[in-house]
């Protein structure tokens, strides 16, 4: 019987082996990326049925590598494995399009059962979550207690860039993008936010996990 197709993406060689490991018995690997920029460019080239995938990746993070994906392939299906316990961070990644949220010292069933559960189409969110993240969905209105949800898709990848240490000539070179374009970027985010610096933009994209320290 064939075998439903995985692509895993972390950006830690051990973790993807333990992936490796506990999802090989049910599914085909095709393949690990890691990072957010050679997630989205293998899975346009496997096509796989399911990507696992974690948040916090360099050169772009997992939920915006996730919004460059379905611009090319819509039907995209990505469970989120991670350490972030936030509903705030959940809510961002189902609002992306994400089916399913599981975090890292859940039991490796609960893996299982999202990536089966992406593959019918479902949802599937760690049960530690799933109450509160269900109310704050209903809540309706914006993530208020996200604040990089103000920030649009191409900012955010920005953003990460600078706290990786890219010069604004670097950033447009990655992004195809003028040096003026990224200067704007950046102090639209600094309106956006209220901050005076780099260095606060910065801390701003670690502490909310657009970029790892």
């Amino acid at each position: 019987m064939k075998l439903p197709r995985v692509l895993l993406a972390d950006d830690h060689r051990i973790v993807a082996e333990g992936l490796k490991s506990l999802l090989s018995r049910d599914f085909e690997l095709v393949g690990v990326a890691e990072d957010g920029r050679a997630l989205v460019e293998a899975a346009l080239r496997l096509r796989p049925d399911v990507i696992v995938a974690d948040i916090t990746m360099p050169h772009l993070n997992g939920i915006d590598a996730l919004h460059a994906l379905k611009k090319h392939d819509p039907r995209a299906r990505v469970v989120f494995l991670t350490m972030h316990p936030e509903v705030a961070y959940a809510r961002r990644a189902l609002e992306a399009g994400a089916l399913g949220y599981v975090l890292k010292h859940s039991a490796p069933e609960e893996l299982v059962m999202a990536v089966r559960a992406a593959l019918e189409g479902k949802t599937f969110v760690t049960p530690a979550l799933a109450g509160e993240l269900v109310h704050a969905l209903r809540s309706g209105g914006p993530a208020s207690d996200d604040p990089a949800s103000a920030l649009t898709p191409r900012q955010r990848e920005i953003l990460q860039l600078m706290a990786e240490g890219r010069t604004a000539k670097e950033i447009a070179d990655t992004l195809s993008i003028s040096s003026r374009t990224v200067e704007f970027h950046k102090y639209r985010m600094m309106e956006s936010l209220n901050v005076k610096t780099s260095a606060d933009l910065i801390r701003f994209a670690i502490k909310h996990g657009i970029a790892s320290a």
